[in-house]
């Protein structure tokens, strides 16, 4: 009986030596002399950001340490290269130019429906003929003209008998584009064009442009660079530095709107003769933008 609790004995003790050598074993290896048990780094090193790392801290960006940063990596010198990169004067300016126009964009043509193509097809083809006549005989070259759309279309009505579409007729529809320049004599060229096409005509819309945009946008982009330079030397006074010279610049967008006008007749009182058509070309603005850089001195 004593024999055997001396066995247990033996065997308790036995594995309470062997835990604590697998303790020792897995236990964390004494930091070597000047070595931070923080950092890993010897003592006195400096973790060092790279500018322009993203934010987060350590983790999120590459390091240099005090001992292996490269020469001229402190944060200082590099935000001053950078912030000389926006150094000088910054302006803007804008150029207008307010255009007449003498360039009408018409946008017309005929439609035509029949029971066959052929009937379709010949009705609109005599319309557009008679509106063609008028056109010419009215100052309009025929290299003014220009066909934009032609379709025939067949046209379907459901029949609820025979649960199906059935063709009905077809419309042939031709749409011509012209240029006109005389901008007084607009309107009694559309209605004249109205009466040759009949009822068959369609005037779909008017636009107004200039025969020469880029005269204009010259002068737009002359008095475009002024309002930069004037803004420039503003800035200058009011800040008390002396304008340098132009370091760059840019044009940074133009735009000149091409105004829309639709015909419309106007009946007089009753007995009263009816007036041409009314159109007004308006005005168009003709803008350009520029960005410009001075120095300072």
């Amino acid at each position: 009986m004593f024999g055997k609790r001396l066995l247990i004995l033996i065997a308790l003790l036995g594995t309470l030596a062997l835990g604590a050598a697998c303790t020792q074993a897995g236990g964390s290896t004494p930091t070597p002399e000047g070595i931070s048990p923080v950092t890993g780094l010897p003592d006195g090193s400096q973790v060092l950001p790279v500018v322009g790392a993203p934010a987060g801290g350590v983790g999120s960006s590459q390091q240099y340490t005090g001992s292996s940063a490269p020469t001229g990596s402190s944060v200082a010198p590099q935000l001053q290269a950078y912030g000389s990169q926006q150094s000088g004067i910054w302006v803007s300016g804008t150029g207008r130019v307010v255009v007449i126009p003498d360039l009408a964009l018409l946008s017309l043509g005929v439609e035509a429906r029949a029971r066959t193509v052929q009937q379709a097809r010949d009705q609109a083809a005599t319309a557009m003929d008679q509106v063609m006549t008028v056109l010419t005989a009215n100052g309009i070259a025929t290299k003014d003209i220009q066909t934009q759309y032609f379709n025939i279309q067949p046209e379907y009505v459901w029949n609820d008998f025979a649960k199906r579409q059935e063709i009905t007729g077809y419309t042939v529809t031709n749409t011509i584009s012209v240029k006109a320049r005389d901008m007084e004599g607009l309107g009694t060229l559309i209605d004249r064009v109205a009466d040759a096409g009949g009822d068959l005509v369609r005037i779909n819309n008017i636009s107004f442009t200039t025969e020469d945009p880029e005269k204009y946008f010259a002068q737009a982009r002359e008095a475009a660079v002024k309002d930069a330079m004037s803004k420039a030397q503003q800035f200058a006074n009011l800040t008390g530095v002396t304008l340098g010279k132009l370091a760059y610049i840019a044009e940074t967008g133009s735009n000149m709107p091409i105004v829309r006008d639709y015909a419309e007749a106007k009946m007089l009182t009753a007995g009263g003769a009816v007036p041409p058509t009314p159109i007004s070309p308006g005005e168009i603005d003709v803008t350009i933008s520029v960005q410009a850089v001075f120095g300072i001195e």
